[in-house]
C-alpha cells in the first residue's frame, strides 16, 4: 500500500472517521475500505451517519444487515440507522413501565430520551458488538467506521455505577442523563469496546475537516476531547482542498485557494501536532468504485475537470426576499439555528444590520462560545442596533455549581461523579443559558431581537416536561393566570420567526431537517431556511467550482420541499465582515 495515504499505512484493525457534518467522512471511509480490500484484506464498513449514503456511493442496497459489496472482493458493509436504534432503545426502557406510570411521566421520560445524546448512545449500543465481539467480526481484517462517538459519550460509557437506580431515585437533572438508563447491564461489553477504542495498537481515529476557520476550530476541540478519554492515535485529513487556480484564474477560485492556504499555515495547536493528509476537491460527487479508487490519489484533479459548465439550478431567491417580509413588522423574535460551521453568526448579523438600516430598533445577541459575532460585525455601529453576548461558559459553570450544591449534596462520591459527567453534556449548556435567553425573548414584544443560536426543540420540551423551569419562570415573573412563558412565545408564529441555516450538501441538509422535526415536537414551525455558501448562486467560471455548483441541485431541491421560505447566499470571495461584507450577504436595493 505504498501509494496509499498515511492514515492507511500500517493500518490498525479498527479505523474510525469522525468530523462535523458535510466534511466528507462517508466518502473517505468508503474509499479507505475499498483501498484495504484491493490489497487482499477482508473489510467490514460500518456507518452510523444519520445522513448515511453508503448505499448511494456503492450503487446498491446495503441497509441494516451485513451486505457484500458488488465488485469489491473482500468488502462488506452495514448501515446502522441511528433514529431506528434510538427508537428501539427508548422502547426497551419505556416499554416495561408503560401502563404502570401516569401518561405525563411517560411523556417526560420519552422526551428525556429524545435528545442527540440518546441517539449517539443508542447507535454505539448497536455497533458495540462489532467492536467487542470477535465471534461476529473475527473474519474481518479491518473494520472501518463512518462516524465515531464523541468524547462526551465515551466518558459517559466509561463511568461505573448503576445509572438506572440513580435516575429512579430522582437524582438526575434535566439534561442528557436519560441516555444512561439501563446501561449498567451492558457495562462489561462497553468496557471491552471502549478498551479497544483507546488501544493505539488496535485503533486509529481519522479526524476529517475542511480548511475553514470554523471547521478547524471544531476539529481541534474534538481532537482534544478524544485525547482526554485515551484515544490518542489520531490522524488529520483536510478534505476537498481547491487546487491552485493560478494568478489568472477565476477570482472566486483564487480567493478560496488563498483562504485555505492561510488556514493551513495557521492550524490550531491541537491539529498542528497530528500527522495529516491533504485531499483535493473533486469535480463531482464521489459515487462508484472507480471514483472511490481515485479519491485517495495524490494527483490534483483540476486537469480532469470538464471545461463544459453544467447548467445552473433555476432562479435562486436571495436574502433580500426574507428581509423585505420581516421589515413589514415593527418587532419580533428572529432565531437563527443550525449545526456548527454553517454560518449562523453571519446570517444573524446580516439580518440585524439590514433591519437596523431600515430604521428598526434591533437587539442582536449570540450564544456563540467563539464570539464569532464580534468578527462578523467588525466594529459596525448603528444607533438602531444593540449587540450583546450570552456567555455560555459562565452561565453553565454557575448552573453546574448550583446543581452540584443542591441535588449533588446528598450523593456519595460515585453519584457525584455521575452527576458531574452528566453536567458536561451539550444539553446542559442549552439549559443553563435559557434564563438569559428568556429575558431576550420578552424584549421581542417591543423591538426586533435577533439571536444567533437558540435552544433546540428537545431542550425546550425537556424543560417544559419536567415543569420545574416553566414554574420557576412563572414564579419569578410574578405571573398570574394567562401569563405567556418563553416557550409559549416561541410557539407564537406572529412573534417568533425561526430561520434554519444550512449548507447545500447532503449531511448539513439532513441535520437541518432533523432539527426541523425536533422543533415540531415542541410546537415550533421554522419560518424559513437559508442555504449558505452556495456555489450555484455564484457566477464562477472555474471548471472545478462550476462542476461542484451543479452538484448542489438535488440538495437545493430537497430544501425547497422542506422550507416554507427559502433564501440562498452565494459563497463569497471576501469574508462577509463589517457593513460592506454583510451587504454582500443581503443585496441592497438599487
Amino acid at each position: 500500500m505504498a501509494s496509499s495515504p498515511a492514515f492507511l499505512a500500517d493500518s490498525r484493525r479498527f479505523l474510525f472517521f469522525t468530523g462535523k457534518g458535510g466534511v466528507g467522512k462517508t466518502s473517505l471511509a468508503c474509499a479507505s475500505a475499498v483501498a484495504l480490500a484491493r490489497v487482499g484484506k477482508s473489510v467490514l464498513l460500518v456507518s452510523t451517519d444519520p445522513a448515511s449514503n453508503v448505499a448511494q456511493v456503492f450503487g446498491q442496497v446495503v441497509g441494516h444487515e451485513i451486505t457484500p459489496i458488488t465488485g469489491v472482493a473482500g468488502l462488506a458493509a452495514i448501515e446502522i440507522d441511528p433514529q431506528a436504534a434510538a427508537a428501539a432503545y427508548r422502547e426497551k426502557i419505556i416499554g416495561p413501565v408503560r401502563g404502570l406510570l401516569p401518561d405525563a411521566e411517560i411523556a417526560a421520560i420519552t422526551e428525556q430520551l429524545s435528545g442527540s445524546c440518546t441517539t449517539e448512545v443508542a447507535s454505539f449500543n448497536e455497533f458495540t458488538d462489532l467492536l467487542a465481539d470477535d465471534s461476529l467480526t473475527g473474519a474481518y481484517d479491518h473494520i472501518v467506521f463512518d462516524t465515531a462517538p464523541t468524547g462526551h459519550t465515551i466518558r459517559l460509557l466509561q463511568l461505573p455505577g448503576a445509572w438506572t437506580s440513580f435516575l429512579d431515585a430522582g437524582q438526575g437533572d434535566a439534561s442528557c442523563l436519560g441516555p444512561m438508563a439501563g446501561l449498567d447491564k451492558a457495562r462489561r461489553t462497553y468496557a471491552a469496546a471502549l478498551a479497544r477504542l483507546a488501544d493505539p495498537a488496535l485503533t486509529r481515529l481519522v479526524l476529517v475537516a475542511r480548511a475553514q476557520h470554523s471547521a478547524l476550530t471544531e476539529a481541534a476541540r474534538t481532537a482534544g476531547e478524544l485525547s482526554r478519554v485515551g484515544i490518542s492515535r489520531q490522524h488529520l485529513v483536510l478534505n476537498a482542498l481547491l487546487p491552485d487556480p493560478g494568478p489568472t484564474g477565476d477570482p472566486l477560485a483564487v480567493a478560496i485557494h488563498q483562504r485555505e492556504a492561510a488556514c493551513l499555515a495557521d492550524l490550531p495547536t491541537a491539529l498542528n501536532l497530528l500527522p495529516r493528509t491533504l485531499i483535493h476537491m473533486r469535480p463531482a460527487a464521489i459515487l462508484g468504485v472507480g471514483a472511490l479508487k481515485d479519491l485517495l490519489t495524490e494527483t490534483a484533479p483540476r486537469a480532469c475537470a470538464s471545461p463544459v459548465l453544467p447548467p445552473m439550478p433555476r432562479s435562486l431567491p436571495g436574502m433580500d426576499t426574507l428581509v423585505d417580509e420581516l421589515v413589514a413588522a415593527d418587532h419580533g423574535l428572529i432565531l437563527c439555528m443550525g449545526k456548527g460551521g454553517v454560518g449562523k453568526s453571519t446570517i444573524a448579523a446580516a439580518i440585524a444590520v439590514a433591519l437596523a438600516e431600515c430604521g428598526k430598533q434591533v437587539h442582536l445577541s449570540t450564544t456563540d462560545p467563539a464570539a464569532r459575532l464580534d468578527d462578523v460585525l467588525a466594529g459596525t455601529a448603528d444607533a438602531h442596533l444593540e449587540v450583546s453576548r450570552i456567555d455560555p461558559q459562565a452561565a453553565t459553570t454557575a448552573y453546574r455549581e448550583k446543581v452540584l450544591a443542591t441535588k449533588g449534596a446528598a450523593l456519595d462520591d460515585a453519584g457525584r461523579a455521575r452527576l458531574r459527567e452528566d453536567l458536561l453534556s451539550p444539553c446542559t449548556e442549552e439549559v443553563a443559558v435559557f434564563r438569559e435567553f428568556s429575558h431576550l425573548v420578552s424584549q421581542a414584544r417591543r423591538q426586533f431581537v435577533v439571536i444567533d443560536t437558540a435552544p433546540t426543540g428537545h431542550t425546550l420540551l425537556l424543560l417544559d416536561a419536567t415543569g420545574s423551569y416553566h414554574r420557576d419562570i412563572v414564579r419569578n415573573l410574578g405571573a398570574t393566570k394567562g401569563v405567556a412563558t418563553p416557550l409559549m412565545r416561541l410557539q407564537d408564529p406572529a412573534l417568533t420567526k425561526v430561520v434554519l441555516v444550512t449548507l447545500p450538501e447532503a449531511t448539513p441538509v439532513q441535520e437541518a431537517s432533523d432539527l426541523q422535526d425536533d422543533l415540531a415536537r415542541a410546537g415550533i414551525t421554522p419560518w424559513g431556511w437559508v442555504v449558505n455558501q452556495s456555489l450555484a448562486a455564484t457566477s464562477t467560471t472555474d471548471p472545478l467550482l462550476a462542476a461542484r455548483a451543479g452538484a448542489e441541485a438535488p440538495h437545493l431541491d430537497r430544501v425547497r420541499e422542506l422550507a416554507a421560505r427559502l433564501a440562498v447566499v452565494p459563497l463569497l470571495a471576501s469574508p462577509p465582515t463589517g457593513v460592506t461584507g454583510l451587504h454582500s450577504v443581503i443585496p441592497q436595493p438599487v
